[in-house]
């Protein structure tokens, strides 16, 4: 059996996996806050943590793992958007996780086992509450209850913080009813025109960090496997959740390895609407680049290296993806290489799994006259393995086989009448056309070539004369 190993955060080095139960390998992943559009920098950590999810089910078998990853479907900023566009907070949440649903499935992206709800668990939340509560780890104070730092001795163990440099590097609030600053809150009150349920401690809703725990336990148990984010995540979040799940659960002991992905930047800068950069997934994939070439993109970097999101990525990843898509054409998946696959067992290195599949790719097209179907299955279902070049995703590329050559001609043909007039204005006209089709229009003294970029829509050429 493959040998997995990942970088745990929890002990700072990388471990072998061993799952508790190899016939019930359990996975969490904390999803997003449903009221908008999901940002780029969002899908990262679904793409890094569906090759993780492709590759336990590789291993262990589909059948023997579970993965689950949540909606948070309420929230200050989920209310504000109902109040701003005056529409109920029910259609918001199921509009907006649809979005989310269909832009990472435009990803490649598998669902989960699970996709709870907030909503859907409050009697649990409210359960554990109440045992944190007994056990003296929180306390109810004006309509709040507040979980109690102080009473979890090892606080900030997975971020290596002491408390006196979180409370420094955190926004913590200051309220008369908490006993300490860093208490965070379990459940708060909830305004008459807010979404609430009925609770012990009055009318209210849960804070954000017991949603985890209690959708965890419920659906995993006491300890689990794999418990993975963004390290934007890290602290409070995942901090909170093991404080309150370990003290509302001392026999079990949460997650036994902790994974975290990098931040994203774009061209080189952090993404932000104030620097005009930001964009989301949505944006993206209207403008024409296809989800496969944002996966590829993605997996060209380890998954806890920051990963730098440019248009020449973009550009690289859309040819490579059209070559190997024309190479394998005729080919039928096998089994994947088992070198790709121990880069993969190696803490993610998707970088080098790429790296192994142009070496794949050079050498199949080296040999064009060899019996390599062989070859050719191994490289494609070793794309698959990590959600590249399956037929779910390749619609985008088909347009591979136009042939360009009639139109190289024409705008070759008029590029040299132009020369000898001065008249360039049906050399702008079918420049424009070209590049409103998708095209990147290359002239030198060799000729003209026009070579397909990620948006390529072949119909568009179909008007062109």
């Amino acid at each position: 059996m493959t040998t997995i190993k990942l970088h745990n955060t929890k002990t700072r080095r990388k471990e072998v996996f061993t799952p508790i139960d190899p016939n019930n390998v359990r996975m969490y992943v904390c999803g997003p806050t449903v009221y908008d559009r999901a940002h780029l920098g969002n899908a990262r950590p679904v793409v890094v943590f569906d090759v993780l999810y492709r590759l336990l089910r590789h291993v262990y078998g589909a059948a023997h793992v579970t993965y689950v990853r949540n909606f948070t479907d309420v929230d200050d900023k989920i209310i504000k958007r109902a109040e701003e566009s005056g529409r109920p907070i029910d259609l918001i949440t199921a509009e907006t996780t649809q979005w989310f649903l269909d832009d990472m499935g435009a990803l490649g992206a598998l669902e989960p086992n699970a996709m709870p709800r907030a909503t859907q668990y409050i009697p649990q939340m409210i359960a554990m509450i109440e045992a944190l509560i007994a056990g003296g780890h929180a306390y109810a104070a004006e309509g709040h209850v507040l979980f109690s730092v102080d009473s979890y001795k090892t606080y900030g163990a997975l971020s290596g913080r002491s408390v006196e440099d979180m409370i420094a590097g955190a926004r913590v609030e200051v309220a008369p009813y908490k006993r300490d600053p860093m208490d965070f809150v379990l459940w708060k009150p909830a305004k008459a025109d807010e979404p609430g349920w009925d609770s012990p401690w009055g009318r209210g809703r849960p804070g954000w960090h017991i949603e985890c725990s209690a959708m965890s336990y419920e659906l995993l148990g006491d300890s689990f496997d794999i418990h993975g984010g963004g390290n934007d995540l890290m602290f409070p979040h995942h901090e909170n959740e093991i404080a309150q799940s370990c003290c509302a659960h001392p026999e079990g002991h949460f997650a036994n390895y902790w994974l975290h992905n990098e931040m994203l930047q774009v061209e080189g800068k952090k993404m932000s609407k104030s620097l005009g950069n930001f964009f989301t997934v949505h944006d993206l994939l209207a403008k024409g680049v296809p989800g496969e070439v944002i996966r590829f993109v993605f997996l060209s970097t380890h998954y806890r290296k920051p990963m730098d999101w440019t248009e020449k990525k973009a550009e690289e990843a859309a040819a490579t993806l059209r070559n190997w898509r024309g190479l394998l054409s005729d080919a039928e998946p096998t089994g994947p290489d088992a070198e790709l696959v121990e880069m993969i067992a190696d803490d993610l290195n998707t970088a080098g799994a790429i790296a192994r599949l142009h070496a794949m790719a050079k050498e199949i097209a080296a040999n064009p006259q060899k019996d390599c179907f062989y070859e050719k299955g191994t490289m494609l279902a070793s794309a698959r393995l990590m959600g590249l070049l399956t037929a779910e995703l390749g619609a985008w590329a088909e347009t591979g086989s136009v042939d360009l050559s009639a139109h190289e001609a024409r705008l070759g043909a008029a590029r040299q009448a132009a020369m000898e007039n001065k008249d360039f204005s049906e050399v702008d006209r079918l420049k424009a056309a070209y590049l409103a089709a998708g095209l990147e229009v290359r002239m030198s003294k060799a000729g003209v070539e026009l070579v397909p970029g990620p948006g390529f829509d072949a119909a568009k050429l179909e008007g062109v004369e």
